[in-house]
């Protein structure tokens, strides 16, 4: 009740609180599974109905849903130095406890190796983008963004689909359909992850270039 909110009294919970913001979930699969699973209708309506006896409150939960966690129990999966002493029965349980439907809700899902010792040694600033020009490519894609009506996240398919994209796009995505690699809602988010890269990309049409990046953003383990 505390996520969503609740109580005699209604009262808002996290989600509303961080109306607008970020909500942030760490070691996501310690979390119960069905207080994730809570957070499905409000991640597409971004509002949540809390009804009593006495009638119903809805609040307002347009929030940004940022996640971690581990590749596996002991954390050593897939790394190069360290070594996973989990069980393969023990990985399959620990990527159990998040719900399909609810994955199905996040339009990245990107692992994150190990960083480099040398790295932090030297201390070397990322070589290919500044903070401020990152900064400025972000705006100028929100500017366009607002330009069509609303941010990418909150077109709707109706939107979505009159977006304009090249033929080599919709072959992919076509493509990732029919091989079963995206359900309905995964093609749409994929869609609008796409149009924010073009976006950043100073980009008036969605090419087979952003709908490929898009799609290696759906990849993860299993």
């Amino acid at each position: 009740a505390g996520m969503v909110g609740g109580g005699a009294n209604p009262k808002p919970g996290e989600i509303t609180l961080a109306h607008n913001g970020i909500l942030f979930l760490d070691e996501l699969p310690e979390f119960p599974r069905h207080i994730l699973d809570l957070l499905r209708q409000p991640l597409e309506d971004h509002r949540v109905t809390i009804s009593r006896v006495g009638g119903s409150i809805t609040y307002p939960a347009r929030f940004i849903l940022a996640a971690a966690m581990n590749p596996c129990p002991c954390g050593y999966w897939g790394d190069p130095i360290g070594h996973c002493a989990c069980q393969p029965t023990q990985i399959a349980k620990y990527y159990k406890r998040i719900s399909g439907p609810f994955l199905d809700r996040i339009d990245l899902i990107i692992e994150v190796p190990r960083a480099d010792p040398k790295d932090w040694r030297s201390g070397v600033p990322d070589p290919y983008y500044t903070s401020d020009e990152i900064r400025g490519r972000v705006m100028n894609a929100r500017m366009r963004q607002s330009a069509r009506g609303d941010a990418n996240a909150y077109l709707s398919h109706a939107q979505l689909a009159a977006l304009p994209r090249t033929p080599g796009a919709t072959d992919i995505l076509h493509h990732a359909m029919t091989k079963g690699w995206l359900t309905g809602r995964t093609h749409d988010k994929v869609l609008k992850v796409a149009q924010t890269i073009a976006d950043l990309a100073n980009s008036d049409v969605i090419s087979e270039v952003h709908v490929s990046e898009a799609l290696q953003y759906r990849f993860k383990r299993e």
